[in-house]
């Protein structure tokens, strides 16, 4: 009897040891070839325990890389002391930031979630250095920079081309006279300048007036700088609301209280059934917008009439063309589906 009550004591006593063993000591299965220090523990590579502190970690660091530092080694010793140092510095890699420290601890209590701490490692290694919210914030900066960039030379290379057109030309010059710009009296003396400055005076003038008085709409407008990118996802949520606002009204005001359209909105539709963006719409001349005024183009089934229209206008045209008669010609005779011989 006693001797059997010694016996489960015994065991008793095992199975508390291998208890306690389970819970402060890692298990060796937790140790994994390939992650973080492999089969052995960061800890124990660089001497501390796992309540050392981060200057605790450092200092350990230190001391073992002045230690194993490969140039104080040569020959085979250099290749273990390289060894050596490189599982130092992976060491104190994993346990000098605290989220990765984080991470290997967790899988030191829980060595059975084998894929998890697969998945965390790469994760982390893999994941990369640079936030990527600041990637996609210098890229959307560079986009529009690039793009009002590129609206500016579209605008200064219609202003260049404006400048020697005849009738904006001789505008312009009447309109610096009237404004006494070119009137001005001849120079003499030192302060005397040669033709060529005042040409150049005389063209900056007739260009700044061009500039400042002509109305370019379309692609070449003059570049504002809320139409680019980076503004127009700054102003994303004030537009979103404007345009929610905007629809209730409409649906308020025309849907359900049945008011007439003004002509903003009128426009709108007629806009909107040419199915025409508002750059595009905003180049066509006013008489033009006023003529679909006139045969009240936001009526859908006037629009169709219209279009209509315009398509046969467009075959009368082509049909009258001489160069579509000889495409035409060509096609019949000698069109990309016929084979002919050449005569020699």
């Amino acid at each position: 009897m006693a001797a059997s009550t010694a016996g489960s004591v015994r065991v008793g006593l095992l199975g508390a040891a291998l208890l306690v063993a389970a819970v402060w000591i890692p298990s060796a299965s937790a140790l994994i070839e390939g992650l973080y220090c492999g089969t052995q523990i960061c800890y124990d590579v660089l001497g501390v325990g796992r309540e050392a502190s981060k200057a605790e970690i450092g200092r350990a660091y230190r001391q073992l890389a002045r230690k194993y530092h490969p140039d104080r080694y040569q020959g085979e010793e250099g290749e273990e002391g390289q060894q050596r140092f490189l599982l130092i510095a992976t060491a104190y890699e994993t346990l000098k930031d605290e989220e990765s420290r984080k991470d290997y601890d967790y899988m030191l209590d829980h060595p059975e979630e084998y894929y998890s701490h697969y998945y965390t490692y790469y994760r982390r290694r893999l994941a990369p250095k640079v936030d990527v919210r600041i990637v996609i914030l210098v890229t959307v900066c560079a986009i529009s920079v690039f793009q009002y960039y590129s609206w500016w030379s579209s605008y200064t290379e219609a202003i260049n081309y404006l400048t020697t057109v005849p009738k904006y030309r001789i505008q312009a010059t009447e309109l610096a006279k009237q404004q006494g710009l070119l009137n001005r009296t001849k120079e003499k003396g030192k302060n005397r300048r040669s033709k060529e400055e005042i040409r150049e005076e005389e063209e900056e003038i007739i260009r700044d007036i061009i500039k400042n008085k002509i109305d370019i709409k379309g692609g070449y407008q003059k570049p504002n700088i809320s139409d680019i990118l980076l503004c127009k996802i700054i102003l994303f949520p004030y537009y979103l609301c404007a345009y929610m606002a905007w629809y209730c009204s409409w649906v308020y005001r025309f849907s359900i209280r049945g008011e007439e359209y003004g002509e903003e909105e009128k426009l709108y539709i007629i806009r909107k059934n040419m199915k025409m963006s508002q750059a595009q719409f905003d180049s066509l001349d006013d008489h033009l917008k006023q003529t679909f005024l006139e045969r009240q183009l936001w009526v859908k089934e006037n629009y169709e009439v219209y279009r209509e229209e315009q398509e046969e206008e467009m075959k009368m045209k082509m049909a009258m063309d001489p160069r579509w008669k000889r495409y035409r010609r060509w096609m019949k005779s000698e069109g990309p589906g016929r084979i002919t011989f050449i005569d020699d």
